[in-house]
């Protein structure tokens, strides 16, 4: 028997795939997200929010698939490997270069000093004065 009201047409019983915060049967549920075990006792609800994915499955199916999960984890482990090295390395050759460019700039201008009567017409009086000194030797 179908049920129009629910989101996702299914016979009764036969789904596997359930959310949090849904009313399940009694039985064993597997938490997609940490790999945890949640015992439905008697009909109830599963925990936790309605993103949280679970699995019904007999505990004998979960231990015949551990093993497969397991090799796919083992095939896969060298190219996790190589992509993190290579995110670390990008990682750091970012940051290199943008310290670089930063360390590079210069503006100018600092707030700590005030030429208030300007800085050329400082120059100007010493450089008339330093005349001044050498003509007198």
């Amino acid at each position: 028997m179908i049920n129009k009201n629910k989101k996702t047409t299914h016979k009764e019983g036969m789904n596997m795939l359930n959310n949090g915060g849904h009313r399940v049967k009694a039985g064993t549920y597997w938490n997609l997200a940490n790999g945890s075990r949640v015992q439905m006792e008697q009909e109830g609800t599963l925990p936790g929010s309605g993103t949280t994915r679970y699995i019904k499955a007999h505990v004998a199916v979960m231990l015949m698939a551990a093993p497969v999960i397991g090799l796919v984890f083992a095939v896969f482990l060298p190219f996790i490997g190589i992509a993190m090295t290579l995110s670390l390395i990008g990682k750091k050759l970012a940051t290199t270069v943008t310290e670089a460019a930063a360390g590079s700039m210069s503006f100018g201008w600092r707030p700590i000093e005030a030429y208030l009567a300007g800085k050329k017409r400082k120059n100007e009086a010493r450089a008339k004065k330093d005349k001044k000194d050498t003509g007198k030797q």
